[in-house]
């Protein structure tokens, strides 16, 4: 629905003359301005307690990007650049001492433990995958 709406035409004296269109508020009685200085007062601590707030998450974020554990330093030992072709199986030859008696076969990652006996004597074989070779050949004895 359209009102229509009268709009009073100015003078170009009254137009020269810019004043507010506020008159001078007039002072409030003494329990309104006990209202308003209570809610000049809250207002003043609901801010601080914000800012405070707002201080301590961000102190709290700082001092967690800053204390952030370090990554662990990768040995060269895991087989970072080991990889299965994905057309066909790894073919790979463990070529262990001649004699040697496998008891037990373990795998960890890219490397296989092989732990038998040769000649008498208890030993450990451990052959790396991703480096196609024996790197570790233990010998276990008694005390």
């Amino acid at each position: 629905m359209f009102i229509p709406m009268t709009v009073r035409a100015r003078t170009p004296d009254q137009m020269a003359h810019l004043e507010p269109e506020t008159q001078e508020e007039e002072p409030l009685d003494p329990v309104m301005e006990a209202v308003r200085r209570k809610m000049v007062r809250l207002q003043v601590v609901s801010g601080g307690i914000m800012f405070i707030s707002l201080m301590a998450v961000l102190l709290a974020v700082v001092y967690k990007v800053r204390n952030a554990p370090q990554p662990a330093p990768t040995s060269l030992a895991t087989g970072a650049g080991f990889a299965v072709p994905a057309d066909q199986p790894l073919a790979v030859t463990a070529r262990l001492p001649t004699g040697f008696e496998i008891r037990s076969v373990s795998q960890s990652g890219s490397q296989i433990l092989f732990y038998g006996v040769l000649a008498g004597v208890q030993k450990v074989m451990i052959f790396d995958l991703s480096v196609g070779r024996i790197v570790a050949d233990v010998t276990v004895a008694d005390r």
